[in-house]
């Protein structure tokens, strides 16, 4: 079929003028890569279908990300040859789409292409009818047939001519597919009783993943399972058993020790393909390193160990050098795995030879027992290249070499000081810079976090542009929020709500302004109104009034831990949020018919469910919410003020009231602070409070112990 055809009225010349630049014009990084490509591509819309149906052309669909490893090669090896190209380009409609920038289109493909081959992930490869129905997929097709996979001229020929000359199969298989997708996303259960008892079953569940030798859950590939972490942490803190916390700790030293950690820069990659953590996938998400921090600072919170300390530090570090924009607040999308197509994440490895030239004979010994840097390194399509990671602690280097620890430790901050100076003049992956709401609040949340437990207001104060920020560029009307900026788009999910609202939270409980908790309000009531299924209960992950095209036709409830916290669970923890800070029933009773919505199908989801169950025990047990109430610049009350916000208790809510600025308040914050004498600070939970804690030590101690059921012989 000629250009000329295919665009109506366009000369040959101005539609390829036009394909050359229809990706150009998107403000998706992802999208942009591909608009040199001598495929034929469109974006997501209206437009690709009207014309898969016109020509009657199966829809090619491929979903993928700017920090994607195998995107890039499945890009160079198939998407910029010519030869397959042009197989696309005759026979299907191409659509490209980024993951980030459209994570409901991507969850409902990933689902489908899922029921047909048993797995998922990027890039994802589906093949659709006009009307957008999946009936084949899979993840990488390789350019050829090899090691036992077709390759992609094959599969393209084949779905092809299926298409045309066996629609019965075809659209039999769309069927098929799209009932699978029904039962998945649109899924729902019985409403169950809520109970301890589920949250038991999942704390159990998570502890049967449990890795003891290496840390972490399940085998390789291995990822962080942050908020399997927060619910272990948290039924630590109230039930006291040591085999939670040591799952917590093991996890977390493991991590940071191996190779999914950066020894050099801070920060996390996404995940470990191995057991051992040693060998990642390089690209770091903003998504994955948040979560990460509030892990690391609640550890340090409970144990007071340096190491936790010393990796949230480091975390923060990387954020702030790399991911974030300081100078108008905003936390980066992520930093890719490599700088090319064929690289391997080899900004971020080393050859011997390498750290040899840049280090001293003493630093480099000291270095190379410490990360094991030898001439045979980790990495598999280049076995001379090392991936740091923790093998050797400083006092077992130290006693091989006879030193002292201390400098040992001394000379391995001079030997990583030159590295990194080193690995900075090298070619630095592409680092994503969209801001995206939800990923945002997720950080903000945990620089607030951060800054309870450590007090550098610096942390503080850039979570509070960056919140401002998002509020200014990607909201309509205050109350709803847009995914990226609204000049971009006007696409806005469950979970960009649900993560800025409980960000709001954060920023009143550490600046006491109560115009944030009424910017939640705004914000979870309109969800409610737009996102809630009134009929079953729960929130779907588009406005409900949203119609869509294809896959989109179809709804969806968002519970599961896949890769960010499963939205549903975090409405429902900022609901409970509101209830205690507000005392409006409404909240309250809104997250308990959400949470016996899910309670049936969640059960066997496990640590893959944590953020529900995280959800579900402080809906059982309110954490306590800690009133303080003083008159301006009272050294006492701010130091009961600031000693509320540095004790962790999971789930725990600050609020520092002015006893004469008390109207507007929640009738029980009322009655304690017009009972104002002194400094005073109320921690109270589940409709009743400890005594009055007028001093700093006092209050350490009630938070401590309110709330957490007393050891048998006391």
């Amino acid at each position: 079929m000629s250009l000329s055809v295919f665009f109506g009225t366009m000369t040959p010349s101005h539609a390829q003028q036009d394909l050359k630049n229809r990706l150009a014009r998107e403000s998706s990084a992802y999208l942009r890569s591909a608009a040199h490509q001598p495929v034929n591509w469109f974006s997501w819309g209206d437009e690709a279908f009207r014309v898969a149906k016109s020509q009657n052309k199966p829809i090619l669909l491929d979903i993928g990300a700017v920090w994607c490893h195998w995107c890039h090669v499945m890009d160079a090896e198939s998407y910029e040859n010519d030869s397959i190209a042009s197989l696309i380009n005759k026979h299907f409609v191409a659509v490209k789409v980024d993951r980030d920038e459209r994570p409901d289109i991507d969850a409902r493909y990933q689902a489908g292409v899922s029921a047909i081959s048993g797995q998922g992930g990027w890039p994802l490869t589906a093949f659709l009818t006009p009307d957008g129905r999946v009936f084949y997929g899979g993840t990488y097709f390789p350019p050829e047939d090899r090691h036992g996979r077709p390759g992609f001229p094959r599969i393209l020929q084949v779905l092809s001519e299926t298409f045309h000359k066996d629609q019965d199969k075809v659209l039999q298989n769309a069927d098929y597919v799209e009932d699978a997708l029904r039962n998945y996303l649109a899924k729902s259960s019985d409403p169950v009783e809520l109970s301890e008892g589920l949250v038991d079953s999942a704390t159990s569940a998570i502890a049967h993943e449990y890795d003891a030798r290496y840390g972490g859950f399940g085998s390789a590939p291995k990822f962080p399972h942050s908020s399997a972490v927060e619910l272990l942490l948290s039924r630590y803190d109230r039930l006291g058993e040591q085999w939670m916390i040591d799952i917590v700790t093991n996890t977390l030293r493991r991590m940071a020790r191996g190779g999914i950690y950066d020894q050099l820069g801070g920060g996390f990659h996404r995940y470990s393909t191995d057991e051992k953590w040693v060998v990642p996938h390089f690209e770091k998400m903003l998504y994955d390193n948040a979560p990460l921090l509030n892990n690391y600072v609640h550890s340090y919170q409970l144990t007071h160990e340096k190491f936790f300390l010393d990796i949230s530090l480091d975390i923060v570090r990387f954020v702030n050098n790399v991911l974030s924009d300081q100078a108008d607040g905003g936390f980066y999308a992520s930093q890719d795995a490599d700088v090319s197509p064929g690289d391997d994440g080899t900004y971020f490895t080393w050859k011997m030879s390498d750290a040899q030239n840049i280090l001293s004979a003493e630093e480099f010994q000291v270095a190379q027992l410490h990360f094991n840097i030898y001439e045979a390194g980790e990495m598999h399509a280049d076995t001379t290249q090392n991936v740091l990671f923790q093998d050797k602690d400083t006092d077992v280097v130290a006693s091989i070499l006879k030193m002292t620890q201390g400098d040992v430790e001394r000379i391995l901050e001079s030997a990583k000081q030159k590295m990194l100076q080193a690995r900075g003049k090298r070619k630095t992956p592409y680092v994503d810079t969209t801001i995206y709401s939800s990923w945002n609040g997720m950080m903000v949340s945990a620089y607030f976090e951060a800054y309870k437990a450590l007090g550098d207001e610096r942390l503080k104060n850039f979570a509070l542009k960056t919140l401002k920020r998002i509020l200014r560029e990607n909201t309509i009307e205050n109350e709803f929020v847009t995914h990226r900026a609204s000049a971009h788009g006007k696409e806005g999910f469950l979970d960009d709500q649900v993560e800025i609202a409980n960000a709001l939270l954060d920023a009143y409980e550490v600046t006491t302004e109560s115009a944030y908790v009424k910017q939640a309000q705004a914000i979870m009531d309109a969800t409610v109104s737009r996102f809630w299924d009134e009929q079953d209960g729960g929130f779907f992950d588009v406005p409900k009034d949203q119609t869509g095209i294809g896959a989109l036709r179809i709804t969806h409830k968002p519970i599961q831990d896949s890769p960010t916290a499963g939205a549903n669970a975090m409405a429902f923890q900022v609901l409970n949020r509101l209830h205690v800070i507000t005392s409006e029933a409404k909240y309250r009773e809104y997250a308990e018919r959400g949470l016996k919505h899910f309670a049936g199908s969640v059960q066997k989801q496990g640590m893959f469910a944590a953020t529900y169950f995280l959800a579900l025990d402080h809906f059982l047990t309110p954490p306590p919410h800690v009133v303080v109430v003083s008159i301006d610049n009272d050294a006492v009350g701010a130091e009961l003020y600031r000693t509320a916000l540095s004790i962790f208790r999971p789930g725990k809510t600050v609020s520092h009231v002015h006893p004469s600025r008390s109207n507007d308040l929640p009738a029980t914050i009322k009655a304690m602070a017009q009972s104002f004498t002194k400094p005073v600070a109320f921690v109270c939970s589940n409709y009743s409070c400890a005594p009055p804690a007028y001093d700093a030590e006092t209050l350490v101690a009630t938070l401590k112990s309110f709330g957490k059921p007393v050891p048998i012989g006391r």
